[in-house]
């Protein structure tokens, strides 16, 4: 192996068989391949959510004010 040329893993510790050698190299390259320019999608704020729009119907009748209020 050339000075120039570093070897992508190296056991430092213990007797890894084959395939875990294998399967380190996958989980490697893996992560070598991921994008970090991917974004993550924005939190959708609690006044813009849509699970108001799905709840349950409310309900007349005593303390039924306080059911009707947002995140009861």
């Amino acid at each position: 192996m050339s000075e120039n040329q570093r070897p992508l893993l190296r056991v430092v510790r213990g007797e890894p068989t084959a395939e875990e050698l294998a399967a380190l190299t996958v989980v490697v390259a893996a992560l070598a391949q991921r994008r970090p320019d991917r974004r993550r999608p924005a939190p959708v704020g609690a006044w813009a959510s849509r699970t108001d729009a799905v709840r349950t119907p409310l309900q007349a009748g005593p303390g039924g004010w306080r059911a009707a209020g947002r995140f009861a």
